[in-house]
């Protein structure tokens, strides 16, 4: 018997970043651009407090109160994100998510797979991933690879400041995949909470003979 799609398979990650930062998502198929921009957030914890755009095809969507609330008389056009819906792509399609326009954090989105599930998915999830997201406002990839000179040398005179800036700890190599997928699961959620800094490792417990 004939299965509809009902979800869809993408890769995110962060261009410009290497090794790579990346996820890999589950999603229904009926959500739009406007849900798939907060699975985003939710997936790498950026805290959605900045400007945000899709780039499909040469065109802009995104809110498009809040993007063109200041805009120029000659900015391109911005068409509405909510109007789009994943199934609306093809499979393979590549486009792109730019979040803060003064970090410029662009994601290369992929459509990887649609999926015909048993059960119609109610929420995303995450499957896979690799390596932390930058902290937020660090400055774009030349800041954030200054960042991560800082804290990698404590004799840096930038050293203490920079780390009491981030909560005391960060580690690139950092992915928990129970955490983001919980915080996938809870993307649409209202007034979700966002972590502000990277979980802590726990302290190993003692070797018994």
């Amino acid at each position: 018997m004939f299965k509809a799609i009902n979800a869809v398979q993408i890769h995110v990650s962060l261009d410009e970043i290497e090794p790579g930062v990346w996820r890999r998502l589950i999603l229904p198929s009926h959500w739009n651009l406007e849900q798939l921009h907060l699975a985003i957030q939710a997936a790498f914890n950026w805290w959605n407090y900045h400007l945000h755009e899709f780039l499909i095809g040469g065109l802009r969507y995104g809110d498009v109160e809040l993007l063109t609330e200041d805009a120029f008389d000659d900015d391109p056009r911005v068409f509405d994100f909510r109007e789009v819906r994943l199934r609306d792509f093809e499979y393979g399609a590549v486009f792109s998510y730019v979040y803060d326009f003064g970090d410029s954090w662009r994601h290369s989105v992929v459509i990887e797979e649609f999926k015909a599930l048993d059960i119609t998915p109610k929420h995303g999830t995450c499957i896979d991933g690799g390596r932390a997201r930058p902290p937020e406002d660090v400055g774009g990839v030349l800041g954030y690879e200054r960042f991560l000179e800082i804290m990698s040398d404590n004799e840096d005179p930038e050293y203490a400041e920079t780390k009491r800036w981030c909560g005391g700890h960060f580690d690139p190599e950092w992915f928990d995949l129970a955490i983001v997928d919980k915080d996938v699961r809870n993307a649409l959620r209202p007034n979700v909470k966002r972590r502000l800094y990277q979980p802590k490792p726990k302290p190993s417990e003692p070797k018994t003979a």
